[in-house]
């Protein structure tokens, strides 16, 4: 069997594979596995998410319904059990994001790569995969630069486009074309938005910790996501968990459709924030308005705030009317910020779209159009919010991939895999 890409998804799926007594090649295009998992979660690596299969599904933000079977198949707590059975302890933090107490996503990928050599799993390093093998309507085995490589069954884990510098540069859309499949156009999702105007730019660098986000569309306003938590203001718009969150519940993104609405004090209504502000005004009456905000935002904050409000920043403080009061209270209720787009794909975290979910078994990850043909991970069209969902949707598509490939690979005459001799080079 072939396994093609040794990301999240091909390591489990050449694991999964090899434990139920399939021999197993699994090819990689750069020097060593797993290049893209080491930096995930800041090198942090938020590896699942502490959560129900129903919780899990929430969550997930294209074809959710699709993963029922293969997350039945390989639950959150499997994937927990299975890192700390290879020697990674885990913890889980707020939102019950899972995490190596390490905190170093290398300790993840060495687990990965030793459940690869236990199991007979034979790596092939620097080995591009350029096509299919196709014999009588059935996956046969690969094209790579150095030639054929036969095999009883492929599986397909090239990932996306995100982070192409890690090798993701969609070739496996290339390998679903050749045997038939739909891709659905891939965009970014998990990406930082672009904003429309400069008011996010005249505060890039400022990170708050504690604030409200509401994204509403137009026509009609409706709220398409809401959220609570940090937020980085960069030089095109906003950064940050939030915003990377938010940008998984978008259609496409075009100027004038949608908008960010930030609360800066969430913990305050507007009756409650008035009296706040009316308090800062009796101590600060006879300072100028611009020079009277330093006790209810970041200094950088000041003047952006100020200008949305539509207060003169000269005005002294006693003068400002009640109307002016309540458009600041307004403001810092619903700091608009009007979404241009969204950055590259280069830059995003995940990939959304891929080969379609309808021409695939969500039991066992098999192409409905050439059997012995399977994908598994980011290739496929399903992504989720941050938190852990999107690798462990990796794990376990790879793991049902995985499983059922072996099916199709008879086991070889000296035993399982496991207790073959490795003849390729392993991972270092």
């Amino acid at each position: 069997m072939a396994v093609v890409g040794a990301g999240a998804a091909g390591m489990m799926a050449a694991v999964a594979a090899a434990r139920a007594g399939a021999q197993v090649l699994l090819l990689e295009r750069n020097g060593q596995p797993g290049r893209k998992l080491r930096i995930t979660g800041k090198g942090r690596c938020n590896l699942t998410n502490d959560c129900t299969r129903e919780e899990f599904l929430t969550h997930v933000t294209s074809n959710p319904r699709f993963l029922y079977a293969a997350l039945t198949g390989f639950s959150t707590a499997d994937a927990k059990d299975f890192f700390e059975e290879l020697g990674v302890p885990l913890k889980t933090e707020r939102g019950r994001r899972v995490f190596p107490v390490s905190d170093r996503a290398a300790d993840v990928v060495a687990a990965l790569e030793r459940a690869c050599r236990q199991s007979g799993v034979r790596l092939l390093p620097h080995a591009r995969v350029r096509g299919l093998e196709l014999a009588g309507g059935l996956a046969a085995g690969v094209r790579t630069d150095g030639g054929l490589l036969p095999a009883d069954a492929v599986i397909v884990c090239t990932g996306g486009l995100s982070y192409p510098g890690t090798g993701s540069d969609g070739d496996g859309y290339a390998l679903a074309r050749q045997a038939g499949h739909t891709v659905v156009p891939p965009r970014p999702s998990l990406v930082p938005l672009v904003e429309q105007g400069g008011l996010c730019a005249s505060m890039q660098g400022l990170s708050l910790r504690n604030t409200g986000l509401r994204v509403t569309e137009q026509p009609g306003g409706r709220c398409v996501y809401e959220d609570f938590g940090e937020l980085l203001f960069t030089h095109f718009g906003l950064s940050g968990p939030m915003a990377l969150s938010a940008s998984a519940h978008l259609g496409e993104v075009l100027p004038g459709r949608y908008t960010v609405c930030l609360d800066l004090k969430p913990a305050l209504d507007a009756q409650r924030l008035d009296a706040r502000v009316l308090s800062d005004f009796a101590r600060y009456r006879n300072r100028d308005f611009g020079n009277a905000l330093g006790d209810l935002l970041p200094q950088k904050m000041i003047s952006p705030v100020i200008a949305a409000c539509g207060i003169d920043p000269r005005k002294k403080v006693n003068a400002v009317t009640r109307a002016e009061r309540e458009a600041l209270v307004r403001t810092l209720k619903c700091l608009c910020i009007p979404l241009a787009g969204l950055r590259p794909i280069s830059e995003a975290i995940v990939t959304r779209g891929g080969v379609d979910v309808r021409e695939i078994s969500p039991k066992t990850m098999e192409s409905r159009r050439v059997p012995r043909l399977y994908f598994a991970g980011e290739v496929l069209d399903v992504d989720a919010c941050t938190g852990g969902f999107n690798l462990q949707i990796a794990f376990s598509t790879g793991v049902a991939a995985g499983r059922s490939a072996a099916e199709q690979s008879p086991l070889p005459a000296g035993g399982p895999a496991r207790e073959q001799k490795q003849t390729e080079a392993e991972p270092q």
